[in-house]
């Protein structure tokens, strides 16, 4: 099964029969993690560097952004085990 992950967003999973992708990266960064131990893996869409370029847009789709858009995967990350 296929996980997408579209503009300004983030997925994980644990699921060994699902795969993350993202389609249309173009001038948008795409980050994946992987942790081989949890058998956990993350994506990451994001369009801007930084949240301190539209602190409302950032608390409503914190993805959209680099810090808060890593930050808020990781902790989805690690509550499923991933380090």
């Amino acid at each position: 099964m296929m996980i997408t992950v579209n503009i300004s967003d983030a997925q994980v999973s644990r699921d060994a029969q699902q795969s993350l992708v993202t389609y249309s990266l173009g001038s948008c960064i795409g980050v994946a993690i992987y942790d081989p131990v949890a058998n956990c893996g993350g994506l990451l869409h994001f369009q801007l560097p930084t949240s301190t370029l539209d602190a409302d847009k950032a608390r409503q789709n914190p993805h959209m952004f680099a810090d808060t858009g890593m930050q808020r995967m990781l902790e989805e990350f690690q509550s499923l085990g991933g380090q």
